[in-house]
């Protein structure tokens, strides 16, 4: 836990107004003495004709603002700026993609949560980009293995097709209708990423997908990805609270919950 400067506020100190949860918008003097630091994890990459480039990193933002306003106060909670670049390799061919790939995406993961832990009380990544599971897992492993108070957390619900389709769809259209094409929504490969991987690791979403989409989008609503919304969000804050880091640096429940998604 890192000591308090002398002129930084200690725990349960009423001096001065109250820190915002918005990192970016904050001035230093209002940062919380060893806060809940909320790091969304995204990408910038493809979403088929009808989702915008930047899905991922929108759905990760969301349910870090709202694990952050519903979070207890003595969490002294924190959203730090959207991560929006990843690892999308898969997306290769797709104009707009915009791939940093493992290597470059390691180095900035380890090396931001070195610069946080000089303040920050304990870092989660809350990660809506699944192709950035492999390396998010490997810095998390290494940085708490430096003895950094840092885990993650993913975006995801029961259900969930792999790419835009319903799911991701659906919770467009309840964070932000506006951005999203429904005319132009078509049905990509529909078949379980299980039987998908070993085409996609051969040769990309454009060697088995042309639109982009591995699932289809009919039927999604609005309806549905305000409850994939609450069922994230609630997941995220219950892990937080009660959760312990597995083998990947995952926070995972103590004991198996009904419902629970695993990767």
């Amino acid at each position: 836990m890192p000591s308090t400067p002398a002129n930084r506020a200690g725990p349960g100190s009423t001096a001065g107004p109250a820190a915002p949860s918005d990192l970016a918008h904050a001035v230093w003097p209002t940062v919380p003495f060893a806060p809940l630091v909320l790091v969304p994890l995204g990408s910038t990459e493809q979403h088929g004709p009808h989702l915008p480039l930047g899905t991922d990193a929108a759905i990760a933002r969301a349910v870090a603002e709202r694990v952050a306003a519903g979070a207890p106060p003595e969490w002294r909670t924190l959203v730090a700026p959207t991560m929006a670049y990843g690892s999308s390799g898969e997306h290769a061919g797709f104009a707009g993609t915009v791939s940093i790939g493992r290597e470059a995406l390691k180095a900035v993961l380890v090396e931001s949560v070195r610069s946080l832990a000089m303040w920050a009380g304990r870092i989660v990544f809350v990660n809506g980009h699944g192709g950035n599971v492999a390396t998010l897992a490997e810095a998390v492993v290494l940085l708490r293995a430096e003895g950094h108070h840092v885990a993650w957390v993913p975006c995801v619900a029961p259900d969930a097709d792999p790419h835009a389709g319903r799911w991701e769809t659906s919770v467009m259209l309840h964070l932000a209708p506006g951005d999203v094409r429904t005319a132009q929504a078509v049905a990509g490969d529909t078949r379980p990423l299980a039987d998908l991987m070993p085409d996609l690791v051969a040769g990309g979403v454009l060697a088995v997908s042309p639109s982009g989409v591995l699932g289809d989008p009919a039927g999604a609503s609005a309806e549905e990805g305000k409850k994939a919304m609450t069922y994230m969000v609630t997941t995220a804050t219950r892990l937080i609270a009660e959760g312990s880091a597995d083998t990947r640096g995952r926070l995972v429940d103590a004991e198996p919950v009904d419902g629970t998604v695993t990767e």
